[in-house]
């Protein structure tokens, strides 16, 4: 099944680029185009795309106000960022509102596409140098809050999941490796998220950094 995308950008030159770029991958089907954020969500209940790959800076509204629109509209919608600033502030702020990948435009086009993949996949991609910015931000929490090391009631099985998972491994490849079934790993993922009250692999991320279950 194709990846449905939705570009949303105010420049149409950037549009065209990535039509250009990404129109001739046979699992990719660009869907429409958005120039403002009004249009990304007028765009997004008729075109129905699994991903939106997003703009910080839109003329009507920010990029991140949209992305949160969208995901408070249409959560099954994968929203990534497509952006210049590769500041922590805006960086943060879209993982806040729920993207689930983002890129600076001077990546290469390889890293896009493996963003958009791994977003239609449900997992969450950071561009390497933007990564680092989450883990320091979480090595700080770990310093300002003295966490304890004992991980909140997990059984062991439920432990080599979370590891697994924090390392980018999906259901399948921790499947085969644990010997349980995909659908198992998907009920401890589950009930990971569920005992921990995190909401996402960046959540999660930062929790098994903090406690050490996976090195930064």
């Amino acid at each position: 099944m194709k990846i449905r995308l939705l570009l949303v950008d105010d420049h149409q030159v950037v549009r065209s680029g990535l039509r250009m770029l990404l129109g001739g991958e046979s699992d990719v089907e660009i869907v429409g185009e958005a120039g403002t954020a009004k249009e990304a969500l007028e765009a997004a209940p008729k075109l129905r795309p699994n991903i939106v790959l997003m703009d910080i800076g839109l003329p009507d509204m920010s990029g991140i106000e949209a992305t949160s629109e969208i995901k408070r509209l249409y959560p099954e919608i994968a929203v990534v960022a497509l952006t210049i600033h590769e500041d922590e502030e805006y960086f943060f702020k879209m993982l806040e509102v729920g993207a689930n990948g983002y890129v600076p435009k001077r990546a290469a086009p390889e890293e896009l596409l493996t963003a958009i993949r791994a977003a239609a996949a449900g997992e969450v991609y950071l561009y390497p140098s933007l990564a680092k910015l989450l883990v320091k931000d979480f090595l700080a929490q770990e310093r300002a809050s003295g966490d304890a090391a004992g991980l909140d009631g997990l059984t062991d099985r439920e432990q080599e999941v979370l590891k697994y998972l924090a390392d980018g491994a999906n259901n399948d490849e921790i499947a085969e490796v644990l010997v349980i079934s995909p659908k198992t790993v998907a009920r401890h993922r589950e009930n990971i998220m569920s005992k921990l009250n995190l909401h996402s692999r960046a959540d999660l991320v930062r929790y098994a950094i903090r406690k050490g279950i996976i090195e930064p």
